[in-house]
């Protein structure tokens, strides 16, 4: 597989959800569905750098699949928004190289 935009990235999740009756969740549900996407994705990541080991019986997972969960959710709450998330990304980056630009440290500044 090729590498993706997000636009394709975007085309593919509602190819997937158009050929189902019950096309998107309503938000509220893609929220509630994001939150318990988020509750595994933190249980993964506590078993692989907390302190909290995985049970014997527990079957393996992984951070990179509990983050695709997060994204395709996410895709879905903005392709049923009509949100168009290349443009919500190019927002919010120019949001923080104005807002936070002398924030942080960097590292070209030594």
């Amino acid at each position: 597989m090729t590498d993706m935009t997000i636009k394709e990235m975007q085309k593919d999740v509602d190819a997937y959800i158009s050929q189902f009756k019950e096309g998107y969740f309503h938000p509220m549900t893609l929220v509630v569905r994001l939150t318990e996407e988020l509750g595994e994705l933190a249980r993964e990541v506590n078993h692989s750098h907390g302190q909290k080991p995985k049970k014997k019986e527990e079957a393996e997972s992984s951070i990179a699949l509990e983050l695709a969960d997060m994204m395709f959710v996410i895709t879905c709450m903005a392709n049923s928004l009509g949100i168009d998330l290349e443009e919500a990304h190019k927002a919010v980056m120019h949001k923080f190289n104005t807002r936070d630009a002398n924030r942080w440290t960097r590292k070209d500044a030594e």
